[in-house]
């Protein structure tokens, strides 16, 4: 994905109440281009890079590969995370390249690849396989050494042990391929971080094991050096144990995350695998990677669309409810859009493909998707900056807890000094910290995503559950956001056809949406349509135009003030069509009174439910309309809201959300996307209400793609699930280790025990995430 700037072309527009005037385009020098973009903050040339990760272990790794690659010259932003083991790197083009940014990785010592998407369930299965493997041969390698430890309890002294489990020198054959061969990944691991000066859970583990098995081994030369000694204290099992269990809770957490990423494989498996296309007059089979931009597709009863497009021949009913939600099938004739993915029921239809690969709907609901897991939630912080200090300092308590062991609490005894310190380096878990909140806000997004609602990030999931005030615009979220003519009344001394065209002529310029209303009304009344001229549309207000040498201007009072149009004779009748929730409109030509116009839009079935919703949640709801205060008063009535601040220019929608934040409010405005661009991004969440298509609607931070009000209280609902299971996440990891390390440091776990416990940890943060799957909408 590269964003390319603009190089010495500028295009300078005016604003004002009367429409954009005095366009300037121009061509300025490339240095001065080069300086004013500079100046602005856009780089040259910004490319992002999604990584495969291979080799981290806890969330130290993912924090020295973040650091160190935001240390790279060149790089804007590079974010690491640890539950789906990837990295995204923003970086500029002319200052660095792809090559420079994966030699960083690998230069910390792990592995980094461009991520292709296709590949990732196979390498998940490698990934488990391989996992698996290595368990099943530590375990059967550990087993003996485990039977052999039972001997040494007196409650299990009725069970029977091999005497060849209890010779050292047994011991110490099945331990060695064990602490070597399959825990040789901890020494790589461990060697790569102290080399570039940090500790994660390798050194730990390292650490730990090497001192148990080493320790042993010393004791087994002993032993055979010395015929005075008939017994012999061994600690193989302790090593070759840990080593199991510490990678038995690595296989249970990869599967774990396997799961935790179900909702991206789910919407993968939508995609249509080929399509029949039409080319050189013959029909074709071809892979779906293989259509191109135009080409004519054939889509049979029951196929699922391959690409988007416009249906050129045929009509037939679309199941789109993998977009939409929306069970009901949608009818489809020639002219319409069509989404891929979704199901053609039952009439035969060709398709021109106007979107494909990663441009179609479904695509960029899995890019938005996938960004929102893999981005990083502020509350991350808080894992971030323990984790950077905590094996250092776990180190340190380790190194304390030998000595006062062996010097004051069992003065002389190495072995209980030693097993001590190896359980309280093996229990300490940084893993369960850097789990806590990525896989939350997987799990989460994912769950999210299944319910139509999609979370472009992290943050965006994060600071929806402080929201406490709820602004909505009217048309097209409170209401369906198609108008229909209701009423043309006609001012005495005018004839209603020509007026009827010339409104259409005018009209038929404007793309707002009660001009295709009245256009639409107007043509089905059998109204003709004329050639406009300067043709201005004035946002807020309405437009004017000349049709037939005749000056018109269609819009609200303001608008026939500034011209000194006297419509006082339709003053009445247009307070009455307001009361009834109409939206009204003025008509004059020549600056003289002609029509009043008037659309009205119904409300969505669900507006009513869901802002009642919102208001049992304790949410303050807030409609926010260009529209007259009558027509505004009469729909916030029939939705069941009270607040309404009505007549507000677009540019003045995001000042009254400013004046909401000012008061101390936390707002969500919920919007098309488009006409309340500028308040969706002032607003602290900004909502896009629309399809599946809407969803690269950049001003928002959450698409509700099932049009549908009730997304609001979802998302806000989820919101707060999800932050509630990464605090649940975060102080089990925090207060396992707060109580774990005493626990061990006292020497009341033995050291097995303690690398089953942090096993567990790790496990346990995962689990709990998974819930978020099955979260329910409030």
């Amino acid at each position: 994905m590269k964003f390319e700037r603009p190089q010495a072309l500028f295009l300078a527009i005016k604003y004002t109440p009367q429409g954009y005037i005095n366009p300037k385009v121009g061509v300025i020098g490339m240095s001065t281009a080069k300086a004013a973009l500079e100046q602005a903050g856009v780089p040259e040339s910004l490319e992002i890079l999604d990584l495969d990760i291979g080799g981290m272990t806890c969330a130290a790794c993912a924090a020295r590969i973040e650091k160190g690659l935001n240390r790279l010259p060149g790089v804007n932003k590079a974010t690491v995370n640890l539950a789906l083991e990837t990295a995204r790197v923003e970086y500029e083009s002319g200052n660095v390249s792809e090559t420079d940014v994966i030699h960083k990785v690998e230069q910390l010592g792990y592995k980094a690849a461009p991520r292709v998407e296709r590949d990732q369930e196979e390498r998940r299965h490698r990934d488990v396989t391989g996992k698996l493997s290595k368990v099943i041969v530590s375990a059967i390698l550990s087993l003996p050494l485990l039977w052999a430890m039972a001997g040494h309890f007196s409650f299990l002294s009725w069970l029977w042990v091999p005497e060849l489990f209890m010779k050292p020198w047994f011991q110490f054959a099945l331990a060695t391929p064990v602490q070597f061969l399959i825990g040789w990944q901890f020494y790589v691991g461990a060697y790569k971080a102290l080399r570039n000066g940090s500790a994660n859970m390798d050194v730990l583990v390292a650490l730990g094991t090497s001192a148990a098995y080493g320790y042993s081994v010393y004791q087994t030369i002993r032993s055979s050096t010395n015929e005075h000694m008939h017994s012999v204290e061994l600690y193989y099992e302790t090593s070759a144990i840990l080593i199991t269990l510490i990678l038995l809770g690595k296989l249970f957490e990869a599967l774990a995350k396997g799961r935790s990423s179900e909702a991206i494989r789910s919407l993968m498996k939508l995609q249509a695998k080929s399509a029949l296309v039409i080319r050189n007059g013959k029909e074709m089979n071809v892979p779906v990677e293989e259509v191109v931009l135009g080409d004519l597709v054939i889509v049979k009863p029951g196929e699922k669309l391959p690409v988007d497009g416009i249906v050129m021949e045929g009509s037939s009913s679309v199941d789109e409810s993998m977009l939409t939600g929306e069970s009901l099938p949608v009818e489809k004739q020639a002219g319409d859009s069509v989404f891929g993915a979704t199901i053609n029921k039952n009439g035969a239809l060709r398709v021109q493909a106007t979107r494909i690969g990663q441009d179609t709907a479904l695509a960029q609901i899995i890019r938005v998707v996938e960004e929102a897991q893999s981005s990083k939630a502020p509350i991350q912080r808080v894992a971030d900056v323990i984790s950077g200090v905590f094996v250092p300092i776990v180190v340190g308590i380790a190194l304390i807890v030998f000595f006062v062991w062996l010097l004051a609490v069992e003065p002389g005894s190495w072995s209980s000094s030693l097993e001590a310190a190896i359980a309280v380096l093996v229990i300490a878990c940084p893993c369960a910290l850097g789990l806590a909140t990525p896989t939350s806000i997987m799990a989460g997004s994912g769950r999210a995503a299944e319910l139509g609602i999609l979370f472009k990030g992290g943050e965006h999931l994060e600071q929806t559950h402080t929201i406490d005030t709820v602004v909505l615009d009217k048309t097209g979220t409170i209401t369906n956001g198609r108008p229909e003519l209701t009423d043309l009344l006609v001012a005495d001394g005018w004839n209603r056809d020509d007026v009827a065209r010339w409104i259409v002529a005018a009209e038929r310029s404007s793309e707002h949406p009660l001009a295709e209303a009245i256009v639409r009304g107007l043509q089905e009344q059998g109204g003709q349509a004329a050639s406009a001229e300067e043709f201005k549309a004035l946002p807020g207000y309405g437009v004017e135009a000349t049709v037939e040498g005749r000056k018109l201007a269609i819009g609200t009072r303001l608008l026939m003030e500034s011209g000194d149009v006297d419509f006082s004779a339709a003053a009445s009748a247009m307070s009455e069509l307001e009361e009834q929730g109409k939206t009204a409109m003025l008509v004059a030509v020549d600056n003289r009174h002609a029509a009043l116009i008037a659309v009205s839009d119904t409300i969505k079935p669900t507006s009513r439910e869901a802002v009642k919703r919102l208001k049992q949640e304790g949410l303050r709801v807030i409609m926010l309309t260009g529209d007259n205060a009558r027509t505004a008063k009469a729909i916030a009535a029939a939705a069941g809201i009270d607040e309404v601040i009505a007549e507000v220019l677009p540019d003045g929608k995001a000042e009254e959300v400013r004046k909401l934040q000012k008061a101390g409010r936390k707002v969500a405005m919920v919007g098309d996307g488009i006409n309340d661009a500028p308040a969706l991004a002032t607003a602290d969440i900004g909502m896009a209400v629309g399809t599946g298509a809407d969803v690269a609607m950049e001003a928002a931070d959450v698409a509700l793609m099932r049009g549908d009000l009730n997304g609001i209280a979802d998302a806000i609902s989820l919101s707060r699930q999800t932050m509630r299971n990464i605090r649940q996440n975060l102080f089990w990891a925090l207060a396992y280790n707060v109580i774990g390390i005493p626990i061990a440091a006292f020497g009341l776990l033995a050291p097995w025990l303690a690398g089953a416990a942090m096993a567990l940890s790790s496990v346990s943060v995962v689990l709990n995430a998974l819930r978020l799957q099955r979260a329910k909408a409030s």
